[in-house]
């Protein structure tokens, strides 16, 4: 039965030792994947150590616009009887990430689907936040505009409270410094506020404190990396 390789990607720049041997080895030995950016995708197989020339690997995006493209790779390969990597930009495929499709049809057509063991930023993330573990929600983007962002965090914070859930977003690196000014003004002095970013990279930063702290001690933040954003309120504090 042909297998759908769910294959991590390195979060960070030249962090290839964040993924395990297995996972290296199985992209190494593959000649067919389906990804989310194909310049990326080359790039990490190149760094991993493909065994093939890349101009014989079959490589073929995933585009939100036509995903017939990406279903037709899938079908034909499953035909032909053989095994498909699936790759995402950054992180783990299927997860924040346009291979949820590429694995639900996977499913549908009987392929085996076998998820490898690799960096998560959103569950680095979590793990580093001392928040709760046990309960969150992951909510992808929030709104790009201030108004708009400051109503998301404080609806985000009040589900935190109800709910007794972390919440969990990202947000592109150039408006990291925007949404750590709108939280400040959006949340509640207790409310804990994590932003970790470029994880596993050279230049990790990882800080997770009340809003009182974050005015208290403020920091600068890199303009550039990938960051995650965490928001946590115990019911009534």
């Amino acid at each position: 039965m042909p297998v759908l390789y769910l294959i991590p990607v390195p979060v960070a720049d030249d962090a290839l030792h964040t993924l395990p041997a297995r996972t290296i080895e199985i992209a190494q030995h593959l000649d067919t994947f389906i990804v989310e950016r194909a310049k990326t995708a080359r790039h990490f197989l190149k760094a991993a150590g493909i065994k093939r020339p890349l101009p014989e690997v079959e490589v073929t995006e995933i585009d939100d616009k036509d995903p017939i493209v990406a279903s037709r790779a899938l079908q034909s390969a499953f035909r032909s009887g053989k095994d498909v990597g699936l790759l995402s930009e950054a992180g783990c495929p299927g997860v924040a990430d346009p291979g949820a499709l590429v694995v639900e049809q996977a499913h549908q057509l009987g392929m085996r689907v076998q998820p490898l063991t690799g960096p998560s930023s959103i569950l680095l993330a979590l793990m580093a936040a001392g928040m709760n573990g046990q309960q969150f929600v992951f909510h992808g983007y929030l709104s790009p505009k201030r108004p708009e962002l400051l109503r998301d965090l404080r609806r985000l914070e009040q589900a935190a409270e109800r709910l007794d859930q972390t919440q969990i977003f990202i947000e592109t690196p150039y408006r990291s410094k925007m949404v750590l000014e709108v939280a400040l003004d959006a949340l509640q002095p207790g409310t804990k506020f994590c932003i970790a970013q470029d994880i596993t990279g050279a230049n990790e930063m990882i800080r997770s404190l009340t809003i009182a702290q974050w005015k208290a001690n403020p920091v600068s933040i890199q303009e550039k990396a990938p960051a995650v954003f965490l928001i946590y309120k115990k019911s009534g504090r």
